[in-house]
């Protein structure tokens, strides 16, 4: 992944943002050694973002597809009240076994359901509302997550959309023809933006974050 801000900025940045927790910088290390693709992690600064964004939104229930090693997940959690919840989705039983066994291992175990198999299908049979609804998974299927998750959202939810900078990319004559990837993240900030219903603000924090909420 190609920095979008200078790393010096980022590194300050971090340096003056609310500490990652221990447990935190443990998953992090454990998932940048044992897993070939630790770029698709939230990391600390994310991960802070995500905190104070249930924390202001005062979320009681989250869905997240895309769980990876469980890092968001968890960042999340921290600032869900008790019984809030948090549904999050994945297909890698090799990534979820690292998942499961950071979440079983901190205080928010009772908070974390993870639902394994195709997101759109489990997204299908849920029920509404959600507060937040965090995407980081397979990018051509953006477009269709947006479909999915906007009808899903309380009065005053919010989507958390990742990548949707995919390093500098989608600016106009950057990046492959036939990069699936790519063509994915550009159709779904221009549905976002298309949509009368919608109005979002993108954040240039790591890859970029859309937030997105209905009017």
């Amino acid at each position: 992944m190609a920095d979008i801000v200078d790393p010096q900025v980022e590194r300050y940045a971090a340096a003056h943002s609310e500490p990652e927790p221990a447990a935190l910088r443990a998953l992090a290390e454990e998932t940048r050694a044992g897993t070939s693709a630790p770029g698709m992690m939230t990391g600390h600064l994310e991960g802070r973002f995500l905190t104070t964004l249930v924390a202001m939104l005062q979320a009681r229930r989250v869905l997240e597809i895309g769980t990876f090693t469980g890092y968001s997940a968890l960042a999340m959690a921290e600032s869900l009240p008790p019984g809030g919840s948090i549904i999050t989705c994945d297909i890698s039983e090799e990534h979820v076994a690292i998942a499961r066994r950071h979440i079983a291992a901190s205080p928010y175990a009772d908070r974390i359901e993870i639902r394994m198999g195709p997101a759109l299908e489990t997204v299908a049979g849920l029920e509404p509302p959600f507060d937040l609804v965090f995407i980081d998974a397979d990018k051509p299927n953006y477009p269709a997550y947006l479909d999915a998750v906007v009808p899903l959202l309380s009065p005053h939810g919010v989507i958390a959309a990742d990548n949707v900078l995919w390093s500098g990319d989608v600016v106009d004559g950057r990046g492959g023809a036939d990069d699936e990837n790519l063509a994915g993240i550009r159709a779904f900030n221009d549905k976002v933006a298309a949509d009368d219903r919608l109005a979002a603000v993108m954040v240039p924090i790591r890859d970029g974050v859309s937030l997105i909420r209905r009017r």
